[in-house]
């Protein structure tokens, strides 16, 4: 028999992450907080990821007993540099040029909130990038919606399929939640 759970509550707009947790079989409802995504500097990406999924839980300060909010935050890193959203079209093909043939990181970090206590923790994957033209990238922009994801792109999309030559680690955590890590988080503070 699967786990029963509280009442999960994601605070993400991210369609992603919605997706993911109703193929987990996850009954959720979907609550939004404005939250300032700025953080100190001298951070490293994985503390990052954690210090914004923390703030963002840290918004929901009413809650019904026993309810579960889950936060993250998803920073892509390349040679300890952040690459985040693409701002515009110009700016999505310099992050995917960066990308182009070299190794990367995505990080994400997911808060849960249960009984005004938040525990936190962070899933780190590799991906590789083998080199990709000026066409293609170009192609990838055009075709597909980068402008809402870090590094510019989705592994689930067309670039994904062409131009990642491998993974190590969680291939949800790349699409923005280590769903793994997080079932097993959730069994905890379900116990």
């Amino acid at each position: 028999m699967i786990k029963q759970f509280p009442p999960i509550i994601l605070a993400s707009k991210s369609p992603r992450r919605q997706e993911l947790l109703k193929l987990m079989g996850f009954d959720f409802q979907v609550v939004l907080k404005e939250v300032d995504e700025s953080y100190p500097p001298g951070l490293s990406p994985s503390e990052i990821a954690v210090y914004i999924s923390e703030k963002k839980a840290k918004a929901f300060d009413l809650l019904i007993e026993n309810e579960i909010v889950i936060t993250a935050d998803t920073i892509v890193s390349l040679d300890g540099r952040i690459l985040g959203k693409p701002e515009n079209e110009d700016h999505a093909f310099e992050i995917l040029s960066a990308l182009s043939g070299k190794r990367h990181d995505v990080i994400t970090g997911v808060s849960l909130l249960k009984d005004h206590k938040v525990s936190s923790f962070y899933e780190l994957t590799e991906v590789f990038f083998k080199e990709i033209s000026a066409e293609q990238i170009h192609y990838y922009i055009n075709t597909c919606q980068p402008m809402d994801k870090a590094g510019a792109y989705g592994i689930q999309e067309w670039i994904g399929l062409v131009a990642v030559e491998r993974i190590n680690g969680s291939y949800s955590n790349v699409v923005g939640l280590p769903t793994h890590r997080l079932y097993t988080e959730l069994c905890k503070l379900s116990e």
